[in-house]
Formats: structure tokens, C-alpha cells, sequence
């Protein structure tokens, strides 16, 4: 599956950003998916993931209740719903796919290239 991530930018803290992930090659439908995290000088973290169906999510204890994951299987897109945003939240997003979900971030197998987003205070 080739994964694209889209919807990144400048926002200022409290405000809200929508990313996209496109998904393309085998079934969308058949991947867990997740959308992972990386800030400059620290390790890729977890965010949220959802599994096959739309109805299980969950998510890192830093972005709940702030942040919706979602996806529409018949348009082949994940969605990262982000509000509230802190500076803290400024990182480089990415999308993964893979067949277990977790959260585990390397155990995802597809990997988006990523999005930036920047929070300003």
C-alpha cells in the first residue's frame, strides 16, 4: 500500500488542522491505520490508531480528547482531526499502515511521508 499524507501547516495554539492520508495499491480496507508523530531531536510517538472498521481508535494519552482519527474505506483516506492545538503538538505527521493494530509505532509496516505541522504560541 503507498500511503500519502496531506493537510499540514501554520496554525496558532488552540486553533485546528484536518490531515488527510491517501491510500493507494492493496485494499485500504484490509490495514490497521495510525497516524505517528516525530518532533526535531526526539523519537516517532504514537497518536492514534483505528482498526479495519471505523468503530475501534484509540489514542496517546497527550492527544485525547483533542485529536479524531477516522477513515472512510470507500475513498481510501485516513483522517487526523486535530483541535485544541498546542505548541507541543509541532511535529512531523505521518501515516502507517500495518496488520496489528497497536501502539506501537514500528510495528507498522507502510509509512506515509509525512506532514509537517507547526504550533504556534
Amino acid at each position: 500500500v503507498q500511503l500519502q499524507a496531506s493537510g499540514g501547516g501554520l496554525v496558532q495554539a488552540g486553533g485546528s488542522l484536518r490531515l488527510s492520508c491517501a491510500a493507494s495499491g492493496r485494499a485500504f480496507s484490509s490495514y490497521a491505520m495510525a497516524w505517528v508523530r516525530q518532533a526535531p531531536g526526539k523519537e516517532r510517538e504514537f497518536v492514534g490508531g483505528i482498526g479495519r472498521s471505523e468503530f475501534s481508535t484509540f489514542y496517546a494519552d497527550s492527544v485525547k480528547g483533542r485529536f479524531t482519527i477516522s477513515r472512510d474505506n470507500a475513498k481510501n483516506t485516513l483522517y487526523l482531526q486535530m483541535n485544541s492545538l498546542k505548541p507541543e503538538d509541532t511535529a512531523v505527521y505521518y501515516c502507517a499502515a500495518g496488520d496489528i493494530s497497536t501502539t506501537r509505532a514500528t510495528s507498522y509496516d507502510y509509512w506515509g511521508q509525512g506532514t509537517q505541522v507547526t504550533v504556534s504560541s
